[in-house]
């Protein structure tokens, strides 16, 4: 897992970097390296975050 991956937390939101076309999503949990994100534009899918490292996003 990436170190960015092991600081996100439910509640903030990211992009997944091989999927643009999902929007940004939001950390449901992660747990154990397996990061569950509700994306605005595909709906709630599970992460191994051993294979994406997630891209946090800042909103203002």
């Amino acid at each position: 897992m990436s170190d960015l991956n092991a600081i996100l937390e439910p509640g903030m939101l990211v992009r997944h970097p091989e999927r643009p076309d999902w929007g940004v999503g939001q950390v449901q949990s992660n747990v154990g390296g397996r990061i569950t994100v509700n994306f605005r534009e595909e709906g709630k899918v599970v992460i191994d975050g051993a294979r994406v490292a997630l891209l946090p996003v800042i909103e203002p």
